[in-house]
């Protein structure tokens, strides 16, 4: 148990982790300081937030980020359009301020009276600024209401969980306040049990085929989007769904395309890896 009372993060029945990704969350917990987590597509950033609300019994609370998303916008919006209306039409009362205070994300976390998880997803999407607005609210974990004279406090300082695609880079100071961890991309043996939490009764030798097949596939440099862990959980139920014997898994690749994704590695896997023979591709052996 931690300062706070809960047990540590140890992953959960159906997200597999690594320990050093355990060790980065646990710190980030017992610091109060924000997680920031990059890695390639398909790594598991975002379902890592709901792994550890499932795994410590806490409520979630996502924020996805968007291009045109504003950190106001995660406070609180003041909703003038309803307030305007009401006074030319409704029946409430308008000097009531308040009941037209809507809290954002953000806001709803810092309001909450128990521990939760705060998920920000793929903060680099937004404006440049976006980090930079928020520093002082999860500095300070509250913010100023002028319209009601009111300032929201965190009762608990949430569990805050922050992705990042790398898209933009994110500014130095706000850098300084995360803990951060780069998710590696699975080795075999890892990639070995996060498949059969998804596929318990999944026979081996369709497994190490497949596996086989798809980490040489990642191997290829030229491909612009490598295939990820999602695209691999796919493809195996896809195989499963279509009852492809074990055998045509490496010298044909079935359903490539639910593996590669972008024409362009696609067509560069046609032609340099495989021969057509009638309607069928096979691997072009080396």
């Amino acid at each position: 148990m931690n300062s706070d009372g809960f047990d540590q993060f140890k992953g959960s029945s159906d997200y597999i982790t690594s320990e050093p990704l355990r060790n980065a969350v646990n710190v980030s917990i017992a610091l109060a300081r924000p997680l920031l987590i990059r890695g390639e597509p398909g790594t598991g950033k975002t379902l890592l937030a709901h792994s550890i609300a499932r795994g410590l019994g806490k409520k979630l609370i996502v924020w996805n980020i968007k291009s045109t998303t504003k950190a106001q916008e995660g406070l609180y919006v003041y909703d003038t359009v309803q307030r305007l209306n009401d006074s030319r039409f409704g029946d409430k009362d308008v000097s009531d301020i308040k009941q037209y205070i809507k809290l954002g994300k953000l806001g709803q976390a810092f309001a909450s009276s128990e521990l939760l998880v705060l998920l920000i997803d793929e903060i680099d999407k937004a404006d440049i600024e976006f980090p930079n607005d928020l520093l002082n609210e999860l500095d300070e974990m509250s913010f100023y209401i002028p319209e009601t004279n009111e300032t929201i406090s965190a009762i608990h300082r949430p569990i805050t969980v922050i992705t990042s695609n790398a898209e933009k880079e994110l500014p130095d100071a706000f850098l300084r306040r995360c803990i951060f961890h780069y998710i590696e991309f699975p080795d075999f043996q890892l990639m070995e049990e996060i498949v059969r939490v998804h596929f318990p009764d999944i026979k081996n030798s369709l497994l190490r085929e497949a596996m086989k097949t798809f980490y040489s596939l990642r191997e290829i440099d030229e491909f612009r989007k490598k295939p990820s862990t999602s695209e691999l959980i796919d493809w195996i139920q896809a195989l499963m769904a279509g009852g492809i014997a074990h055998g045509k898994i490496s010298s044909e690749v079935p359903f490539i395309g639910t593996l590669l994704k972008k024409e362009q590695d696609y067509d560069y896997f046609v032609n340099n890896y495989m021969t057509r023979i009638g309607d069928t591709f096979f691997i072009r052996r080396r």
